[in-house]
């Protein structure tokens, strides 16, 4: 099954400043606070303030239907 690659760019205080994927209901804070809580274990740590979640087509839909309950 193939997956898709979420990337996300931190600021330097911690803080989420870009993230792919995000329904445009949550900030990007928030859609990395969701995904940490559903699928923190598919994130991965990079260098340089980056990280990726690697999730299945069928896990980012479900992710972004609940965000709009």
């Amino acid at each position: 099954m193939s997956k898709t690659i979420i990337h996300v760019r931190f600021a330097p205080d911690g803080s989420v400043f870009e993230i792919g994927e995000r329904p445009t209901n949550l900030s990007t804070q928030q859609w990395f606070t969701k995904l940490s809580a559903r699928a923190g274990s598919a994130f991965e740590s990079l260098s340089g303030g980056r990280g990726v979640f690697r999730l299945t087509g069928e896990e980012i839909a479900a992710l972004k239907a609940s965000t709009l309950q």
